[in-house]
Formats: structure tokens, C-alpha cells, sequence
């Protein structure tokens, strides 16, 4: 593997990079996490009229047509910004589901939608504590009518449709549904990270549509999230050298006995294995971006290392950061919280670190066995 961003996807960081830091400060992911609003719909609009929902919408469908490699920038960017969004649960998930999956009708009726930002989508699939499989979905399908309850949702309480995992005739299927059905019953769920919201979605004979074949949801999900979790890997590693960057600037500015504690071997050695740990990830993810955009078979083994090593790299930089910091790290004044909240959300998102590892090991034993 030979990987290296082109001189226009650096372009795009640098764009990227000044937008946010004129559209999402510190204080504006603040002001989420301290109110009651579930996201940014300012930063959103912007987002939206800069085209980054439609990355890798075909411009057939109103998207922009561009690649992979592009949507990972865009990634890293947002997640070294904590950007209160729902891009993630729209992007990477639902677009991605369609684009695999949708009929030429699904797709008409949604990716434009998608493309310009009127519309947002989810993926439903857990149903409570522990983790979800396939045999453990209770969510069922009757005659086109879809009842169940899923929780937690990401981004659930502010979506348009979700397309939601649920047995059919032939077993576990992926079903788009309209959240604004009159069967659909929407309650916010709390979590560890309010900047990005939650919801429990009850079912009640709501009108299901079918996506892909029935009977090969789970196929479809398993796929799908190998897609999404380099691109959250990205954000991961975005948000974990925010952490890095935080706990130097601290280090260098904070005197003790009249040196700056940056100098002392203990903080040097935090700060040092902060930035190994996100090297490594950033490989990884190099990895993945590649096997992601030229469709290399090795992506299951690809997008589970960028996955692994990204959480530990984010979970690891986040909770050094407020070590450095000291017991100042831990007040709420402090912005420590913002990135360590996030890491350990999205640590959780698609599945933990342990049901990633499993992935890894068994996307290596069917390779060598192939």
C-alpha cells in the first residue's frame, strides 16, 4: 500500500480547517452542551451549503460525486472540533446504506434529500443493553408494517427516516422508515456526550419499506459499518490529537518551582505516548482510507484495525489530557470534558473495542484461510 493525500484533498483540509474554526469554536459546542438544543442547525446549514452531506452523493442525485478520501478528511476535521452534529448517524450510515443498497426509487426519493440537508437519516438497531446480533433483534415486519422498540438511537430524536433492522419472512432485514409516522414514538435518551443526542424509537405498526434483499440485513449492517468505521476512526483521530494538542499548550503555559511542567519528565512521557498511540491510529486509518476507496477485499481487516486503534488512541489522549491538566482537568470551567466525553461515546458507537477486536481476529483468520 502506497497512501498519501493528494494536493487537492489537502487543499480541502485547509478549507476545512478555517471554516471550522470560524463556524464551530470551543464555545459553540459549549453552548450545546450546556443547553437544551440536540445539535448545531447553524453550523448544519453551513455544513450542508459547503456540500459536505453530499461527498459521496453521485451528482445524478444532486451530490457532489467526489471520493472516500475526501469524506476522510472531512471526517478528521469534525472530530477535531467536536462538531454537534448528526453527520455521522446521515453520512457514513444512512447515505452509505443507500448508495449500497437502494433501489434506483430509494434512491431518487432520498439522496437528493440527503444531498441538500432536508432531510436526516439514522440507523436503528440496538434494542437495549448488551451487545446486538442477529439472533437477539425482536423487532418484527408483518405485512409491510414494522413494530418494535429500538434504543438507544443516535441522532434518533432529530431524523427524518432511520433505516431500522428487523426480522421479516426470511429473518433480519434493513427496513427504511418514516419517523414521522403516526405509530413512531420518539424520547430522548441521556447520555455521557449531550453535544450528540440520543433517542428510544417505539414502532407501532409503522410502515416499512424494504432495502436490499430480505433476509440479508445483517449482511448489509456488517457491511455498511465496515464503511463507517473508518470515517468514525477518522473523527477519532481528529478529536484524540485536539486532546494532544490541549495537554501540550498546557504543559508548556503551566509553571511549577519556576519551570514549565512540560519539562518534567513525567508530563513529557504523557505527552509522547499520547502522540504514539495517535501515530499509530493515524496509520491505521491510512489503511482504511485506502481499502475504503479503491474497494480493496481486506477492508473488514482494515476498517477493524482503524477502528481499535482509534478508540484506545482517543480514549488514551482524552484521559492523559486531563491528567496533565491536573485537578483543574477535572472542573467543569475546564474543556477537558468536551473530548473525553466524546471518546468514550463514540467508543461505543458501532460496537465496542472487544466486538471490534473479535472482527479483526476473524477478518485475519478468513483471510489467511482464503
Amino acid at each position: 500500500m502506497n497512501f498519501e493525500f493528494s494536493e487537492e484533498q489537502n487543499m480541502l483540509r485547509e478549507q476545512a480547517q478555517g471554516f471550522l474554526k470560524d463556524h464551530c469554536p470551543t464555545a459553540a459546542v459549549r453552548t450545546i452542551l450546556d443547553g437544551d438544543e440536540p445539535f448545531d442547525r447553524n453550523l448544519w446549514r453551513s455544513v450542508v451549503d459547503m456540500g459536505w452531506v453530499a461527498t459521496t452523493i453521485p451528482e445524478e442525485f444532486d451530490g457532489l460525486g467526489l471520493g472516500y478520501l475526501e469524506l476522510s478528511v472531512i471526517a478528521e476535521e469534525l472530530g477535531r472540533v467536536f462538531a454537534p452534529l448528526p453527520f455521522s448517524s446521515s453520512v457514513y450510515l444512512a447515505t452509505e446504506a443507500l448508495l449500497g443498497w437502494g433501489s434506483r426509487q430509494q434512491k431518487e426519493a432520498w439522496l437528493p434529500k440527503l444531498a441538500n440537508g432536508t432531510a436526516i437519516g439514522c440507523f436503528a438497531v440496538a434494542e437495549g443493553g448488551g451487545h446486538t446480533t442477529a439472533g437477539s433483534i425482536q423487532a418484527t415486519v408483518a405485512d409491510g408494517a414494522l413494530s418494535g422498540r429500538k434504543t438507544p438511537v443516535t441522532d434518533g430524536d432529530i431524523a427524518d427516516f432511520a433505516i431500522v433492522i428487523a426480522n421479516g419472512r426470511a429473518g433480519p432485514s434493513a427496513w427504511i422508515v418514516a419517523l414521522d409516522d403516526d405509530g413512531v414514538t420518539r424520547s430522548p435518551v441521556a447520555t455521557l456526550d449531550p453535544t450528540r443526542s440520543h433517542a428510544s424509537i417505539e414502532l407501532r405498526g409503522v410502515r416499512a419499506e424494504l432495502l436490499g434483499q430480505e433476509g440479508e440485513g445483517w449482511s448489509l449492517l456488517e457491511q455498511v459499518y465496515n464503511r463507517a468505521a473508518v470515517l468514525f476512526a477518522w473523527e477519532q483521530v481528529g478529536g484524540a490529537e485536539t486532546a494532544l494538542q490541549m495537554a501540550k499548550e498546557y504543559a508548556l503555559g503551566r509553571f511549577a518551582f519556576g519551570r514549565p511542567i512540560a519539562s518534567y519528565q513525567a508530563i513529557k512521557h504523557k505527552l509522547v505516548n499520547m502522540y504514539v498511540k495517535n501515530t499509530l491510529a493515524r496509520s491505521n486509518c491510512y489503511y482504511g482510507s485506502w481499502a475504503l476507496s479503491t474497494g480493496a477485499p481486506d477492508l473488514p481487516i482494515a476498517a477493524a484495525a482503524a477502528r481499535v486503534a482509534a478508540i484506545q488512541a482517543y480514549h488514551f489522549a482524552a484521559k492523559e489530557n486531563i491528567q496533565t491538566h491536573g485537578g483543574m482537568g477535572f472542573t467543569w470551567e475546564f474543556d477537558c470534558q468536551i473530548p473525553y466525553r466524546r471518546s468514550r461515546l463514540l467508543a461505543v458507537n458501532l460496537g465496542s473495542e472487544a466486538v471490534w477486536q473479535e472482527k479483526l481476529i476473524a477478518a485475519i483468520e478468513t483471510s489467511r484461510a482464503a
